[in-house]
């Protein structure tokens, strides 16, 4: 496996880490911060309706629903992915699962992510990303 691809798995287990407060754990979701560019675009296009967030549009709501209590034992993990690496871009194609309680009632789901990432001075970062829940 190339250093590359090893540090974009890196990444991808980051960003995922970032949502997890299962067993009492507290979500780390400025771990975000991290793993993107701070021009980056995340889309959510779920259902026919199309959110596109910047970095701080992202991370917000997702700090209140995490640290609140709204959402409680979530995890999200990565169950395929397809990586393609080329020079100092890349693409990732993953498949994912998520479950936990909201507002507590136990779900499960499943969905797709494409990411984007670049390499700058300070190593692999990722650029964007969109997702479709199943």
């Amino acid at each position: 496996m190339s250093e590359a691809k090893d540090e974009l798995d890196r990444l991808m287990r980051v960003f995922l880490g970032a949502f997890a407060n299962t067993g009492g754990s507290r979500a780390d979701v400025g771990a975000v911060r991290e793993v993107f560019i701070p021009q980056a675009m995340i889309i959510k296009n779920v259902g026919g309706e199309l959110v596109v967030y910047d970095l701080e549009g992202f991370i917000e709501p997702r700090e209140k629903l995490l640290a609140g209590g709204t959402l409680t034992e979530f995890s999200e993990w990565e169950v395929a992915e397809r990586t393609e690496i080329f020079g100092s871009i890349a693409h990732r194609f993953s498949e994912y699962g998520k479950s936990g309680f909201l507002d507590g009632e136990w779900f499960e789901g499943a969905g797709r992510k494409t990411t984007q990432f670049v390499r700058t001075p300070e190593g692999w970062r990722m650029s964007s990303m969109a997702w479709d829940d199943v």
